[in-house]
């Protein structure tokens, strides 16, 4: 079968380490417990910082928040090797800007998750996404946007959702909340 996934915050917990990496720059100590109640993708503000302030602050910690110690999300890398070793195939689909591509590429095989070099889409938009996975022609996609996976509910593919505080009034997408149940699921299912 043919999977795809999403990046940021579908295998690695990437807005919690920008979180904590904000808490150190702004010299703040805003609880983890604000973060998991956040009902938007956005974490800006609970530092009391307006939208406008927020991108700046966003675009400008990039380097930090893309390349240090941003964990994946636990059990990741192997549920993705193990679908790896049944034969499967694995694309990694990510709306990350075209100039942290092949870095971000990098970085994740380095911390070994699964990778073909022609199985890396990124630089899109999120809209353009639907596009590449239809042409994919995917089984199963998994991503932690409602927007992205609403646009192929219709499609043949399968859509899971990677459980986040801004998805859960979601409820008609089947959701992953610990990667160990994407096997689960597809046991069940084929």
């Amino acid at each position: 079968m043919k999977f795809g996934f999403d990046i940021d915050d579908t295998l690695i917990n990437l807005r919690e380490h920008a979180f904590t990496i904000y808490n150190k720059k702004l010299g703040k100590n805003v609880p983890l417990e604000v973060f998991k109640k956040l009902k938007r993708v956005e974490i800006h503000e609970p530092f009391g910082l307006t939208d406008q302030q927020g991108s700046k602050m966003w675009k400008d910690s990039l380097e930090e928040i893309y390349y240090t110690d941003c964990p994946p999300f636990p059990d990741a890398i192997e549920t993705l090797q193990e679908l790896n070793r049944q034969g499967h195939e694995i694309y990694y689909i990510t709306a990350r800007p075209k100039e942290h591509g092949v870095r971000t590429k990098e970085w994740l095989k380095q911390r070994g998750f699964p990778i073909k070099d022609e199985h890396f889409y990124y630089g899109m938009e999120d809209h353009e996404k639907a596009k590449i996975i239809r042409e994919l022609k995917l089984d199963y996609f998994v991503d932690d946007k409602p927007a992205i996976l609403n646009t192929l509910s219709e499609d043949t593919v399968k859509v899971l959702m990677k459980d986040q505080s801004y998805n859960r009034h979601v409820k008609d997408i089947p959701r992953i909340i610990h990667w160990k149940e994407l096997i689960e699921i597809l046991t069940k299912e084929n």
